[in-house]
């Protein structure tokens, strides 16, 4: 029994280390690539590790470079204002799902499940007729407002979930205090889903930070292209790849993310954990 736990052990461990080598594969190799010359990263067959390790390509990026920052700049602006526009109109959107019921609760949820259902380019026709119509076309408002709008029906139904788990019987004694109802959801009610918040907030961000094709569509004028947008066009050559300076640009446009989650992963697992349990 024990040489039976202990072969299950070993076979469970084997297959975690194996998974979490592929995930990890890449990010590796980006960040060995960032330190190799560029020749070197067209080498075959590819070393798994720099011959002549050097930070060439960070110092040309920091020094030499015009336009990496203004895309990272852009990048934050437009991810910030994301998410804190998405999460104020996922409070607002999802306390009224949650808690005015009428007859077409389930068409509005049934529409927003749908609306997941669709990839991003089978809308982008119709949103760039849209934002032509209402001159949003190559403006950062433009490109804020649409990827609020796509982020809108996931997280409405994630705050939609928290609030069901609040007892309503907390809002039924607040208003016997004569608290109004904007004044219960703001007193009351949103400091008990603080996970919630933070999980929208924080999904929002991630969705947003390396989006390509919205920013692709939307937006012609150089300095107004976020970090994706601008990599593509302005470090991706026609014939050839400076893949040093690109693999280079990945790590310092992962960083952020990467210190986001990892202070707070926790606070993310909670928040839409408890979103998709319905107290």
């Amino acid at each position: 029994m024990k040489k039976k736990q202990i072969m299950f052990s070993v076979i469970r461990y084997t297959v975690i280390a194996l998974i979490l080598l592929f995930l990890l594969f890449p990010l590796y190799w980006v960040l060995m690539t960032s330190f190799k010359e560029n020749m070197e990263a067209y080498k075959f067959p590819p070393t798994f590790f720099p011959e002549l390790p050097t930070a060439a390509a960070y110092i040309k990026l920091f020094t030499e470079d015009q336009y990496f920052f203004r895309y990272y700049i852009n990048n934050f602006i437009v991810s910030g204002s994301c998410a804190v526009l998405t999460t104020c109109m996922a409070i607002i959107s999802g306390y009224a799902l949650s808690r005015f019921h009428f007859k077409w609760n389930k068409w509005i949820i049934a529409a927003f499940t749908s609306a997941q259902m669709f990839p991003v380019v089978s809308r982008m026709i119709s949103l760039y007729g849209l934002m032509g119509s209402m001159h949003l076309i190559n403006t950062r408002q433009g490109l804020i407002l649409a990827l609020t709008a796509a982020m809108i029906p996931f997280t409405t139904m994630l705050m939609a979930s928290f609030f069901d788990s609040i007892p309503r019987v907390l809002e039924e004694a607040a208003f016997i205090d004569g608290a109004g109802r904007l004044k219960i959801l703001y007193s009351v009610i949103i400091p008990l889903i603080k996970p919630g918040i933070v999980a929208v907030g924080i999904y929002s961000l991630l969705m947003t930070w390396d989006d390509y094709l919205h920013a692709t569509t939307l937006i012609q004028t150089d300095s107004l292209r976020t970090l994706s947008a601008g990599v593509s066009v302005r470090y991706l050559g026609e014939l050839s790849y400076d893949w040093s300076l690109v693999n280079t640009i990945s790590v310092i446009g992962i960083i952020p993310m990467l210190l986001l989650f990892f202070f707070f992963q926790k606070h993310l697992v909670k928040g839409l954990v408890q979103g998709a349990v319905k107290g």
